[in-house]
């Protein structure tokens, strides 16, 4: 299980650039107009992990297998969108189906690369979007509530719920703050997640700057960064131009020409770490000589449900894991020493698997 984010933002903020340098590809027609990104491009890309190589090596593992993380180019958003202005339907549907929300904003000035609005202001920029988005969950939600009207007066026990969830949306919505706001009791959240609100989506802010301030941000950034620190929200800096650059090299140039920008590591590496803490995710292994191979779960995923990220039988038959710390793993050279020193652990149904435990599953056929 990867996960995926999709890439939005007023025309001309850098989102394809962005896109291509993440996916390594020059899909996404980076033009100084706007929508030159009209069909959603999807991409596919490895999680770079050193621990996968580490691990491989250890095992003299024949593959080396990441885990991958998505990416959706969605075509750029303005103003009234909500309302169907420029290609805003297409857009409002697409992010429906992504996970988390990368909003790229301009932190750069660059009299040739047009802005929309003609100005040079991500926080405003930022605040146009979530009104977009804001205005597209209150049409929803009034939408939704007339159509539950029967159910509701008739007692359906799933209507009442769903309308008492879908007035408290409403009602902080009507405050000026997205859904995600909202504070959602445990025995809702399942009927919660199901209303698919657009508000509902994190969000990770991502200052897309020149190449001169990659390395410490500007100004512009340093608005952003405050915004999010406000909204409890993440935020990378990343220069897309650069980005896009770095896609182009081979492993050793690219080191090379990170550390000539003062960079320690690229920004896909920054990106990704910053989605998964957003969703919560981490990765688990499995180790040996044909393939090592990462997975992606959720924090708190139990033994079975990370067995079942494999195979549907893996979980529905789960008998039990035998479990080895990657430290544990790594020290002392493999499986094998892990055994003798007595690190290899046998876990049952209700495990708790943590980041970085090196896994071998037993179940029934």
């Amino acid at each position: 299980m990867g996960f995926k984010m999709g890439i939005v933002g007023l025309p001309n903020v850098g989102k394809s650039t962005l896109f291509n340098a993440l996916t390594k590809t020059a899909a996404a027609q980076a033009a100084n107009f706007p929508f030159c990104t009209i069909e959603p491009n999807v991409g596919e890309v490895g999680v770079p992990d050193s621990r996968l190589e580490t691990l491989a090596g250890i095992a003299g593992s024949k593959q080396i297998i990441p885990t991958r993380m998505t990416f959706v180019d969605i075509a750029g958003l303005v103003k009234g969108a909500s309302k169907g202005e420029g290609l805003g339907n297409q857009f409002l549907a697409n992010i429906r189906e992504v996970d988390a929300i990368a909003h790229v904003l301009r932190c750069f000035e660059d009299g040739d690369v047009t802005h929309v609005e003609g100005r040079v202001d991500p926080v405003e920029d930022a605040e146009t979007i979530e009104t977009e988005l804001m205005l597209a969950d209150m049409e929803s939600i009034e939408r939704r509530l007339q159509n539950i009207v029967r159910k509701v007066k008739g007692g359906d026990k799933d209507a009442v719920q769903q309308e008492r969830l879908l007035r408290q949306a409403l009602a902080v919505l009507e405050d000026g703050n997205p859904a995600r706001t909202v504070e959602v009791d445990k025995d809702d959240l399942k009927a919660w997640n199901t209303l698919q609100l657009l508000t509902t989506k994190p969000i990770l802010f991502v200052c897309n700057v020149d190449e001169d301030s990659a390395a410490t941000g500007n100004e512009h950034s340093e608005k952003v960064a405050k915004m999010a620190a406000e909204q409890g929200a993440a935020h990378v800096v990343i220069s897309a131009q650069i980005e896009e650059e770095i896609s182009q090299l081979d492993p050793e140039e690219a080191t090379m020409f990170l550390e000539e920008m003062g960079l320690h590591e690229a920004g896909l590496d920054r990106l990704i770490r910053a989605g998964y803490e957003l969703l919560e995710l981490q990765t688990y292994f499995t180790v040996g000589p044909k393939e090592a191979r990462a997975w992606t779960i959720r924090r708190g995923t139990l033994a079975p449900q990370a067995a079942g990220v494999i195979h549907g039988d893996f979980e529905r038959g789960f008998i039990r894991s035998e479990t080895i710390a990657f430290d544990d793993f790594v020290a002392l050279k493999g499986e094998q020493g892990a055994k003798d020193a007595g690190k290899m652990r046998v876990e049952g149904k209700g495990y708790e698997v943590k980041d970085g435990d090196v896994l071998h599953f037993l179940f029934n056929a």
